[in-house]
Order: structure tokens, then sequence, then C-alpha cells
């Protein structure tokens, strides 16, 4: 029977804009917000930021929570209301259909100065959700801030080039020229390079957007991204040990499986949303969810070259590393052990001094004189394993909840050796 009481969220209907941006809907957004201290809402002077605003759905939420926090502050609503959308609540949308959907959130109208705004003293279409149309800056043939191929990103004007405004400025500071208190948002998380797979060819870009937030050294930041910078993924490296390192991320909070988070949004690796608090130096606190199951540790991040998300497994870790002297890391080749790339196959046929080649595509042989490195391995017996691939499917291309964690693994004989597919 139909429920004619049922009035949905718009913002909770909404479908992603890309495999690379995705909207964040408003229970994960307000649990964000709910990291932040209470005494935030009543403060009429606190300025709130979004630097990748899409739907608009965290000026909206914030600003709902300022119109009730201020009451005993600014009695009058119509006036509270001006207040907060002049002097506190500012966006920066990442294209021109964002803009006017942000804006339409925010001030329930496309333009902040259109008939049915809210936003009474406002004397501009934009008010304070900013777009601009910004060009890539080619230094040889990738852009000088996000790193996009100028072969697939020098594009017509009328097609939309992803140069996001917050990452295209050497000074952040200059777009609104004031100091944020908060910043929160969810950034675009790639940018695909052209290549044939999502995950394996495209380049990561909410790294750039925290740490461009950084630089603006704002009281709180928080923003959701994937979770695949504790472990791998091309080019994160650097932003991985900042961000372990950094002693003012207070919280973290994982989700292994990014449909926990996310409803129909698969997402290689998982999303973590965090809270940095510049006024914080401790230990994080680390809560994973899996489904309905919560696990949460106080941890220091920087213990291990990698963050290891399972607050169970760090246990097992340190017992381990108690009990235990020789590990299977003093025992792998982790990269192509014997010299031999993964499009090389070999020969079909044996011949006379030939080695057996293992491959994605089965079997070949090799002259044993063309094994560049690891000889020694040649005639020992060997365990090799699928390489894991964090960044592998991209945004709503990963597996679901049952993918496998590891590919199968299979025994080397003597005289058999692999390519760079497999860690030995």
């Amino acid at each position: 029977m139909f429920k004619t009481d049922y009035n949905p969220d718009v913002l909770s209907c909404l479908a992603n804009l890309s495999n690379d941006e995705v909207f964040t809907p408003p229970h994960v957004a307000n649990q964000m917000l709910d990291l932040l201290p209470d005494e935030l809402w009543s403060d009429k002077n606190i300025k709130f930021l979004d630097p990748v605003s899409k739907s608009g759905v965290f000026l909206r939420e914030i600003a709902k929570r300022l119109i009730e926090g201020l009451k005993d502050e600014i009695p009058d609503k119509e006036e509270r209301i001006n207040h907060i959308l002049k002097k506190q609540v500012f966006g920066i949308a990442i294209t021109e259909l964002t803009s006017l959907l942000s804006r339409r959130s925010l001030y329930c109208s496309k333009f902040a100065n259109g008939e049915y705004s809210i936003y009474d003293e406002c004397e501009t279409e934009s008010g304070n959700i900013l777009f601009e149309k910004i060009k890539h800056k080619w230094i040889g043939a990738r852009c000088q801030y996000c790193n996009a191929s100028k072969d697939v990103y020098e594009r017509d004007n009328l097609m939309e080039s992803h140069a996001y405004h917050f990452i295209h400025t050497d000074n952040p500071k200059e777009i609104f020229n004031m100091k944020f208190d908060v910043i929160i948002g969810n950034p675009p998380y790639q940018l695909s390079d052209g290549g044939s797979g999502m995950g394996t060819s495209a380049i990561p870009l909410y790294d750039k957007f925290v740490l461009q937030a950084k630089k603006l050294n704002p009281r709180y930041l928080s923003m959701i991204i994937p979770s695949r910078w504790f472990a791998g993924g091309r080019g994160l490296n650097d932003f991985r040990k900042n961000m372990l390192n950094d002693k003012d991320i207070k919280i973290i909070v994982d989700y292994p499986k990014s449909r926990d988070c996310f409803p129909g949004v698969d997402i290689a690796g998982g999303v973590c949303y965090f809270l940095h608090e510049k006024d914080y130096n401790g230990k994080c606190n680390l809560t994973t969810i899996l489904k309905d199951k919560r696990n949460t540790k106080e941890r220091n991040l920087n213990e291990f070259e990698i963050l290891i998300r399972d607050n169970i497994g760090i246990n097992i870790i340190h017992k381990i590393l108690n009990k235990a002297d020789d590990f299977i890391s003093n025992r792998m080749v982790t990269s192509n052990p014997f010299g031999f790339r993964s499009y090389e196959r070999g020969e079909k046929r044996f011949f006379n001094d030939s080695t057996v080649l293992i491959h994605s595509a089965g079997r070949g042989y090799v002259k044993r004189c063309s094994i560049s490195k690891n000889k020694n391995l040649v005639d020992k017996f060997k365990v090799i394993i699928g390489k894991i691939n964090p960044d592998r499917g991209g945004v709503n291309n990963a597996r679901d909840s049952k993918n496998n964690v590891t590919t199968k693994i299979r025994v080397l004989n003597p005289n058999e050796i692999n390519s760079e597919t497999y860690l030995l």
C-alpha cells in the first residue's frame, strides 16, 4: 500500500555524477558533522567551507545546525538566516551544474539572489558558493597541479575539463581571502588517465584536496576519502607518510566495504572519513565499521609504514612481533623476480636448456640465459601468489563483499619461474 506520508530527502536520492565523484548522503554528512564540538553551532563567528561542493549537503546541514544553535544569540529568524548565509557558510563548487545544485540546497534557489531565495540580502547570483571555470596548467604532457594528461583533458570549452578550482592554485587563501575555522567535504576521488581501466590508470585526486585544505590551517578539517591510502594506491606514498605522521588526526572512521557508507556504491578498498584538529596532539581513535559492527581502538598511526586497519589484527601482529624473529617478508621477492614483464609469454614449445615461465595466460618457455635476476632461485621450490591491487576497479567497478582478499597460491617446481604478474 502506498504511504502518502513518505517524504524522502531529495539529496538521498541523487545518482552519482561519475565514477570519480560520489554524492554524500545526508546521514553521512551529519555523521561527519557530529565529530565537531557542539559549541561551534552556537558561535556566530565560526566560518565553514566546503571546497568541493557537489549537492550542497554539507552546507545545508551546517546551516540547519546554526539556525537552531544561534536562536538565543540572534532571536529574529530572518536576521539569523541572513547572518549565517552571508558570514558563516561558504562553498566552492566542482562544476557549473553542482554550483546550481548546491545553491538550490542552501538558498532554496539556484541563484542566491533569486525570487525564492531565503538569502534576502544577497546581491549576486552565486552568493557564497563560487564556481569559476579553471584551465589546467600544462607543463609538457601533464598538468602542474593535478597531473592530468594533456592528451585527455585539453578539451573544447563546452566539455568538462575536471580542473578543480581548489587544487589548481598555489595559494588557496586567495579564493575567499578569509580564515576558515572548519573545512569539510567529499572531494573527487580520481581522474581517468585515458587507460583501459579506471583502477589501474586513474590518477588519485583526493590526496591533493586534503593537503591543500591543510595549507589553510583550519581549526578542524574533515573529509571523506577512499581508504586505499592506508597501504597502497598509485602516487600515494608521500600522502600516506604525511597522514600517518600527523598527530593532529584525532579520529578516523573506516568502512572496509564502501556500501556500508555509500549504499549502492562500490569503491575498492573502502572509504573513510577523519577529523583533523589543529590543537590536538596524540593518538588517533580508529573505528572500523562492517555492516552494523563497530570496533574502536586508540592507535599510533605511524607505528608501521602502512596503516593496519584491522583493530583485532593489530593485536595479533603485536603478539607475533614479540615472539618471532623470522618473517615471510624476508623470503619474498615482491617485484618482477626474474626480469620478465607481465606481457612476456616466452616460446610456446619446449626446447633445450629452456625454463618454464608461468604468466597470467598460462605457461611458456624461455632460455635460462635470458633470466636476468635471482638465478639462484630457479632450481628451488617456490610459492607464488597473484598481486593484490587495491586500485583495481576504481569507483563503482569494485567487487562487492564477496570479493577475494587474495588470489590462489601456487607452488612452482625447480626450473619453473614466474613473470611480474605474481609475487614470489
